[in-house]
């Protein structure tokens, strides 16, 4: 597994939001919600398999998350692993909790929804 540098990894765990585009719908972003928890890089969909964008990445598509006047490549591998869920939850609360949807972000039915991202 190819991990982010040091310094994407900080941006990400800075940034709030993040504008995501799939190779599947490039000219239209959608934004979202991204967490860095032990150095690995998680998204999850808010709407469940229903999010565009996550059914074009869970089908195998490359992605680019735009953010800070960055563009950065990404690749998902679903986190199948009730660790990785649990950390990426952990961290969506520790992140987002002063927001009202920090809590719909981490119910147990999107959990399934979770996605490891890896430079591409």
């Amino acid at each position: 597994m190819t991990s982010f540098d040091a310094n994407t990894l900080r941006a990400l765990g800075d940034v709030q939001e993040v504008s995501i585009r799939t190779q599947r719908h490039p000219r239209s972003a959608v934004v979202i919600w991204v967490v860095v928890a032990e150095g690995d890089v998680f998204v999850r969909s808010f709407r469940g398999t229903n999010g565009r964008w996550y059914r074009d990445l869970a089908a195998g598509g490359p992605a680019t998350l735009e953010f800070g006047g960055r563009q950065l490549a990404v690749q998902a591998m679903p986190a199948n692993d009730k660790d990785a869920a649990l950390r990426a939850s952990r961290a969506y609360l520790t992140k987002y909790g002063a927001s009202s949807y920090a809590q719909a972000t981490v119910r147990p039915d999107l959990l399934a929804t979770t996605l490891r991202l890896e430079p591409r």
